[in-house]
């Protein structure tokens, strides 16, 4: 034993010996890898050719790697460079300088189902990389995007935590069928909630198709357009350990102006209101019902690996206090990829898995007088200055003489409003090298969302409904289970100075929705809230109270595509889609979607090669057809039953059934036909970078519920059908020119505009042997659909002035002596549209040393807004059970009984977005590899003659769209942020 024991301790000695020998023998090569402007490049990876010693540069563009030869040869890549091959001598640091890829041309770009270089681009794509999204407090990936690409208009609606901005791909092409892109993340496809999972400081880069020639691709689901997102994944040789942090306090940018206790004292006297609608205080209710807003976001991220596999998981966690008390958000996001390499590298294997958490707190809608009724902070402006905020005994103040009075504050501090979401998502991608140029794909996705919403409105809350029913309580369930699997095969080969990549793709997706609602009523206390249900007065229930849903769909698809080229001069693209679903009719199950596309590459033909002024020139076009079927859900196409209150019967009283749905067997999806045309370039040494993009669409068997009559096959009177169309057309730039570019200062003006009309071609048609005469259908306050015209045309009354009374006056057009108000009166008059015309951003950015600066300005104009909101706190009248703006006193009207032009507004405007300084801070240590801090300011600025408290207003395309009733304040961000990565 005591021999063995020797033996052991002997060989340990030994193998500690060899192990510090052979480091003993290694020695260092050092060096420093640079831009074509001699700048730092961070991230670079430096490998030791033959071998898997591999590195990346630290933020000084500084390596070193190690071995027991005195020269290696060592390999250098960075995206958008040439890979660079140097030898290195032992004790010898040596400077590489890297050479931008040829024209800027070979950046690999995500279309759909694969990637393609930039220079083979023949449709309309735009591409934000992760160094150009806009930094600072971000909750919603969406926010890095605004300003971001031509013709992408992204519109944030208020500041409220939770509510994600809305996106619009060259504007509206659908009125009912949802306008909404789809979003694809790493392959996984989804609708605009899917971003919600992805970390803001996680993303690599975000790729927007936005023609048909580029979304037909994705067939049914691509009319309004593709957002691709591809994540951070780990690299070969770079093992790192990364932590993004940025903590912001948030302001409200801009507020209403109304009347302090003083001021409506003296306007209540003036107006004759009598006196005991003063009841003494001073409260103002706006300022006990905000608070600044702190937002919040962590990431934790690690990754690393060999040639042979790699690997990267994050953790982000994100915290929101809402401007308004008690309304919140926070998410939590938890994030692995994996890819593993087998087969001598033939096959490569890619895991995503990805689980998030949602918690939302929502301020309370839908609350108080039902002239007024709009969200919390709409109360607050109502409100009455002199009404106490409590009574003597300590309950809510609640006014009896006032219809429907409502105390913001006890809704703002009683009311639970609660959401939460668990998102689960997960996929498995597998490519198989077959032979010299054939290769074999298949890739499986599977997302599960549980969603659950919990509301409980006490007695206490002075909400009239809650103290008629002595507290209302419910919760609402939502599931929902998507999977998709797709088969493909690719065949990429050159023959001579013919180039050919085909892909063909076999695709099923399923979709499965189920939920359940339940209310209750009449609560002897507020302990439970929505967590008991059972606690409720059952014999308060009626129909409604309990619900709940089981549907789903299957989509089938059969897609290919072929991207040829010529002498790198020619290019072509064509594809091919077949969809089949279930939503639809049983007269059209199946539809086509084709699209093709040519480029010409004039920079590589032999008359361009002595010129010195164009460095790329690129002329596009193409055509294609793709769906929309958002507006349509399972069960749409076929005639539905439902409960349709009681009948007494027998005796007894019993449910009464009747029918619900007509059914529609030629229900089919929409279909969007783009043509597009293009032109990209780079001039003066790559200075002057610059795309124009002009298109043409139009939307036929466009989605809408029509009403029909109670004849033939109808039996009820509206359906859902495809009858009209739409057609839009637009031009958009962008441009970037680089000022200054040297060893240590670059300077970058950069812009995009576009401008966008769109018409309504059609409303009325046939349905199901019956004619449908439509031209004139009523979109909003004072905006109508109208055959001809662009969408939300406003027809409105014109103001005039008041009379003896104070009383609103109009102008009467025909001069009969009647105002008729009705939709299609001749007293009305055509100003303008709900939906904007155009879009612009301005984006420069500067760089000195270690020091950058960025800014993104971003505006619209060209429509009007209906001031819903002032019309209401404007009219002299409501003194007595409200408060009124300042602006009300010197306009002087009392009443009104009109809509009219006096409340329609410009609704231009120009923000400034985004300003962010940083700084890289040159790290000594051996342990740091990078650290930069910034400082950025959001909605610094806004210029605009809207009256209200945003002109960026809903931009759906649908009816509320250009009317303001009041949103969830805007909010002024001022953040600090921190990145660090560790070796």
């Amino acid at each position: 034993m005591k021999h063995i024991s020797l033996f052991k301790y002997g060989l340990a000695v030994l193998l500690f010996l060899c192990a510090t020998l052979t480091f003993a023998q290694t020695v260092p090569f050092k060096g420093k890898v640079v831009d074509e402007n001699n700048q730092p490049l961070p991230g670079a990876v430096v490998r030791v050719k033959g071998t898997d010693v591999a590195t990346a540069t630290n933020a000084n563009g500084a390596f070193e790697v190690r071995s027991s030869q005195q020269a290696v040869v060592v390999t250098v890549t960075f995206v958008g460079y040439d890979v660079a091959e140097k030898t290195l001598l032992a004790s010898q640091p040596l400077t590489i300088q890297m050479v931008k890829n040829s024209k800027s041309l070979s950046e690999v770009v995500v279309v759909g189902y694969g990637t393609s270089r930039k220079s083979d681009i023949t449709g309309a794509v735009s591409n934000v990389a992760a160094k150009d999204l806009n930094p600072g407090p971000i909750t919603n990936p969406l926010q890095q995007l605004a300003g971001k690409a031509a013709g992408v208009n992204v519109s944030q609606v208020g500041s409220e935590p939770g509510v994600s901005p809305s996106v619009r791909i060259r504007g509206i092409t659908s009125l009912q069928g949802g306008n909404d892109p789809l979003v694809v993340v790493d392959g996984v496809q989804g609708n605009l909630d899917l971003l919600n999972q992805v970390p803001p400081s996680e993303i690599a880069s975000v790729d927007i198709l936005k023609d048909a020639s580029a979304t037909a691709i994705y067939g049914s689901r691509g009319a309004p357009g593709v957002i691709l997102v591809t994540t951070k994944k780990g690299q070969a040789g770079k093992t790192s350990i990364e932590f993004t942090e940025n903590t912001s306090l948030d302001v409200i940018a801009r507020k209403l102006k109304i009347l302090d206790a003083a001021g409506w004292t003296a306007q209540a006297q003036a107006q004759g209101v009598d006196a005991s609608a003063n009841h003494g205080s001073n409260t103002d209710w706006y300022n006990i019902l905000t608070q600044n807003g702190v937002t919040q976001n962590h990431t934790l991220a690690f990754g690393g690996g060999t040639n042979d596999f790699n690997y990267r998981a994050s953790v982000t966690a994100i915290d929101q206090t809402g401007i308004v008390i008690n309304s919140g958000y926070k998410k939590y996001i938890g994030r692995i990829i994996a890819t593993q390499k087998a087969l001598d590298n033939k096959l490569t294997l890619t895991m995503n898995l990805n689980s998030g958490i949602n918690k939302t707190t929502y301020s309370p809608t839908g609350v108080g007088n039902v002239a007024f009724n709009s969200n919390l902070i709409s109360q607050a402006y109502v409100a009455r200055p002199t009404d106490p905020v409590l009574n003597a005994d300590g309950t809510f103040y609640r006014d009896p003489n006032v219809f429907q009075y409502t105390n913001p504050y006890a809704v703002a501090t009683t009311i639970k409003n609660d959401n939460n979401i668990n998102n689960l998502f997960g996929s498995l991608k597998a490519d198989l090298e077959i032979y010299k140029g054939l290769s074999a794909g298949w890739f499986g996705s599977w997302r599960k969302i549980d969603e659950n919403s919990g509301y409980y409105a006490p007695v206490s809350s002075t909400i009239q409904s809650a103290i008629d029913f002595k507290g209302v309580a419910n919760v609402n369930n939502r599931h929902t289970d998507e999977k998709l699997m797709d088969i493909n095969l690719t065949y990429k080969r050159d023959f001579g100075a013919h180039h050919i990549d085909a892909t063909a793709i076999y695709e099923w997706q399923a979709q499965t929705y189920n939920g359940n609602f339940a209310q209750a009523k009449g609560f002897i206390n507020d302990i439970a809230t929505y967590n008991a249900l059972q606690l409720g007065d059952i014999t308060k229930a009626v129909v409604g109270d309990i619900s709940s849903y089981k549907n789903d769909r299957r989509l089938i698809s059969f897609l290919g595509r072929v991207n040829y080229s010529f002498a790198n001069k020619y290019l072509l693209t064509a594809s091919f889609r077949r969809d089949g679903s279930t939503v639809f009719g049983a007269n059209n199950k199946w539809a086509n979607f084709p699209s093709a596309s040519l480029a010409w590459r004039i920079d590589q033909e032999g008359f361009m090669k002595d010129q010195q002024l164009f460095s790329s020139l690129k002329l596009r076009g193409g055509y294609g057809v793709t769906g929309n079927q958002q507006g349509i859900s399972p069960q749409n196409s076929i005639p539905l039953v439902g409960q349709a209150g009681s009948v007494y019967f027998g005796g007894a009283i019993i449910p009464n059934y009747a029918a619900t749905q007509n059914a529609n067997p030629n229900l089919r999806w929409e279909t969007v036909k783009q043509t597009n045309l293009g032109l990209d370039f780079s001039m003066l040494d790559q200075r002057l970078n610059g795309s124009f993009d002009a298109y043409s669409s139009k939307t036929d068997n466009l989605l809408f519920n029509y009403t029909v009559p109670l004849v033939g096959p109808f039996l009820v009177p509206y359906i859902l059908a495809n009858v009209g169309s739409l057609q839009r057309q637009g031009l958009e730039a962008a441009l970037s020119y680089t000022v200054i570019r040297n060893n240590k200062m670059t300077l970058t003006l950069a812009a995009n505009g576009s401008i966008m009309k769109n018409k309504v071609l059609s409303l009325g048609g046939n349905i199901q042997g019956y004619d449908i005469p439509t031209n004139f259908i009523g979109w909003g306050a004072n905006a109508y659909l109208i055959q001809g015209k662009p969408i939300g045309t406003y027809l409105i009354i014109q103001h005039d002035g008041k009379d003896a009374n104070n009383a609103e006056t109009v102008v009467d057009q025909n001069g009969d002596g009647v105002i008729d108000q009705g939709a299609q009166s001749k007293d009305r008059v055509e100003e303008g549209q709900s939906l904007p015309k155009y879009t612009y951003a301005f984006t420069p950015s500067f760089s000195y040393k270690n020091f950058d600066v960025s800014m993104v300005w971003r505006g619209a104009g060209g429509n009007k807004i209906y001031n819903a909101i002032r019309q209401k706190f404007s009219l002299l009248e409501n003194l007595g059970k409200s408060n009124v703006l300042q602006s009300a006193v010197p306009l002087g009207i009392a009443s009104t009984q009109y809509g009219s032009d006096l409340w329609l507004e410009n609704g231009a405007y120009l923000r400034f977005e985004n300003l962010s300084f940083g700084y890289r801070v040159d790290v000594k240590t051996k342990y740091i590899s990078a650290l930069r801090v910034s400082l950025t300011g959001q909605n610094l600025a806004l210029i605009t003659g809207y009256k209200g408290l945003d002109p960026e207003l809903d931009a759906s395309g649908g009816a509320s769209s250009g009317v303001d009733n009041g949103i969830y304040p805007r909010t002024r961000t001022f953040s600090v942020g921190l990145n660090v990565v560790l070796k």
